[in-house]
């Protein structure tokens, strides 16, 4: 476990300065099981009535959870030696512009906004759905400061950025 948390970059002098953005994986950390303890809130006297409109919900939070999967599952493929939870690229890492990187680059971001937002509609919960936002204001933050040190380390990163949008594909 050393090893693997040595190879990710984590080290003593990093967790007390916080060099590599180590706050932001521990903060993460924190929003994402605060998120998955969070009690459902649902707005008083909201009750979807018709079956075929849950079902539909329920379809609509299925395909989301399912398009989460395949970019968490695709961005950590295609990442491959690369990866490490810190912002902070790794020292002898390459910019991944290929696969789903083609498509978004944050798909590791993207796909944790999207399974929080299909969980959301599943639950129908106002308390999730600001959950999901603080999230998104989250990585969105956290993209931008990997950004940094990531155009820093890769002179090739700001044609990427031009081309690729940031967590939803064609969008943002």
């Amino acid at each position: 476990m050393k090893q693997l948390l040595t190879d990710w970059g984590f080290t003593r002098e990093g967790l007390r300065h916080n060099s590599r953005g180590e706050y932001l994986v521990l903060l993460q950390g924190a929003l994402l099981a605060g998120f998955a303890i969070l009690p459902v809130y649902q707005l008083p006297g909201f009750k979807i009535q018709s079956t075929q409109l849950i079902y539909l919900t329920w379809f609509l939070a299925a395909m989301l959870g399912l398009g989460a999967l395949i970019l968490i599952v695709k961005g950590l493929i295609d990442l491959g030696k690369n990866l490490t939870p810190l912002p902070y690229p790794i020292e002898n890492g390459e910019l991944i512009q290929t696969g789903i990187y083609s498509i978004v680059r944050h798909p590791l971001y993207s796909g944790l906004i999207l399974a929080a937002f299909g969980w959301t509609i599943f639950q129908m919960s106002i308390s999730h759905l600001i959950a999901t936002a603080i999230l998104l204001i989250f990585f969105d933050i956290k993209a931008n400061r990997e950004e940094t040190w990531l155009s820093e380390k890769y002179p090739d990163y700001s044609d990427y950025r031009q081309r690729v949008k940031k967590l939803i594909p064609g969008i943002y």
